[in-house]
């Protein structure tokens, strides 16, 4: 999906969401099963405008890991696609499988919002280059085992489960023997600092032990959004306890000519902090 959205608010404070105006945003406990539930309806319903305001700089250059801008086409983290059999979760307009299918990948991509999976097919059309698109949650993928040589995720599924464990373990089933999943989330360092891309944002707000996810609520109370922190060891722990081995964590560095701010993602505090974090991983 690639939100990069995390530790506050950066739209309107006037939000309004297909069950009315968001009137409480902050870090708190939630039921797993309504923050996990969130995601697909605020995907569904703000797909269009996401892709609209953010959809150039996605697609602009096919695969890009964050919003640092690191293509894989620079970065090579999936290794040699040509032939290889790819899944995307998370895949949101399915950029990046978009871009494996022109380096020779058999690629598939899944999303478990509509919105965002209807936003890809417009851009199948547009581009003249088509991916199978499935609607699927990453903690039950439809596949048989071994079914791919790749799997990848830019910003997607990870931040938007209570559970993240049952995704990695998911992938492992998926993977055949020797295979590889790569995925970026916000560098969990991040959490410790407000949603301010500028040198205001270089101070510690909040522990980056607290694991209480970023929550947005409506007049009743019920979730909108959930966005949940995990720290370098969790992401290490989970995939370990799914039969992977890390392989490397990659930290890119804000590069001269990206001058976008983006949230919390800006070239003057992204001198300072890292905003992405890429874990390549492999089954034995």
């Amino acid at each position: 999906m690639a939100p990069w959205r995390v530790n506050a608010t950066w739209h309107d404070e006037a939000v309004i969401t297909p069950s009315g105006p968001v009137t409480h945003a902050g870090y708190h406990d939630v039921p797993d099963d309504q923050g996990g539930a969130a995601a697909r309806a605020w995907w569904d319903a703000n797909a269009a405008e996401y892709l609209d305001e953010h959809g150039a700089f996605l697609g602009d250059a096919g695969f890009r890991w964050g919003p640092e801008g690191m293509t894989e086409g620079e970065a090579r983290l999936l290794g040699d696609v040509d032939g290889a059999r790819a899944l995307e979760v998370g895949a949101g307009a399915a950029n990046c499988s978009r871009w494996l299918a022109t380096q020779g990948a058999r690629v598939v991509a899944t999303d478990v919002s509509a919105g965002m999976l209807d936003g890809a097919a417009r851009l199948d059309a547009a581009t003249g280059v088509t991916v199978p698109l499935v609607q699927a949650d990453a903690r039950a993928l439809p596949f048989v085992d071994a079914a791919f040589d790749v799997v990848f995720t830019s910003f997607g599924v990870i931040p938007f489960v209570p559970d993240a464990a049952p995704v990695h373990a998911e992938v492992a089933r998926v993977l055949r023997p020797g295979g590889r999943w790569v995925f970026s989330v916000t560098h969990p360092l991040r959490w410790a600092f407000p949603d301010d891309p500028t040198l205001r944002g270089l101070t510690a707000h909040r522990s980056y032990f607290d694991r209480r996810p970023y929550v947005e609520t409506g007049d009743a109370g019920h979730v909108v959004y959930a966005e949940y922190h995990r720290t370098i060891g969790d992401h290490v722990r989970d995939v370990v306890a799914a039969g992977l081995r890390v392989r490397d964590v990659v930290e890119p560095e804000w590069p001269a000519w990206n001058d976008q701010v983006w949230g919390g993602w800006g070239p003057e505090r992204g001198a300072y902090l890292p905003g992405t974090a890429v874990f390549v991983t492999t089954k034995d």
